[in-house]
């Protein structure tokens, strides 16, 4: 997983990391940071072994790492971050040599993630994948948050 490596390592994707975690130094609900970013590309994988896809790894950790390196431009500059996300993610996919289809590929799954808006399976994959990675159950901010009482994590769907 060479490219990932290169995701990790890259100076935008570092400097995004940076600007969500200064956005959320006082969020209680849920964070846009690494943590969220290796979830949803974990969660991701094992839905693709599941459900046999057959997507690369590398194709679907590039996606997790980077579907809201660009929540701070929300906050900032009120900017969807899901558009704000797949604009920056292009980028870094040019710099750690993946190609053409496979960016595009990632870039629209990243553009449609928040209302499952992309009909494409990568695009279904994050979707679901960012919903499961959320552990509402045990959050403390859970009385207040509204994808907790609208059960938007498919876990408390009984």
């Amino acid at each position: 997983m060479e490219k990932i490596n290169l995701i990790l390592n890259n100076p935008e994707f570092i400097n995004c990391l940076n600007k969500n975690q200064e956005f959320e130094i006082d969020r209680i609900y849920c964070c846009h940071n690494e943590q969220h970013f290796l979830d949803v590309a974990r969660v991701a994988y094992i839905l693709n072994l599941e459900e046999n896809l057959g997507i690369e790894k590398e194709t679907i950790y590039a996606m997790g790492l980077l579907h809201d390196i660009g929540r701070w431009m929300e906050y900032e500059k009120g900017i969807d971050h899901a558009i704000a996300s797949s604009t920056l993610a292009g980028k870094i996919l040019i710099k750690c040599g993946f190609s053409k289809e496979n960016i595009y590929e990632i870039v629209k799954a990243i553009e449609g993630h928040r209302e499952n808006e992309d009909s494409s399976i990568l695009g279904k994959l994050l979707y679901k994948a960012d919903k499961l990675s959320r552990n509402c159950v045990s959050c403390k901010a859970r009385s207040t948050c509204k994808r907790f009482q609208n059960h938007e994590n498919p876990f408390l769907q009984y």
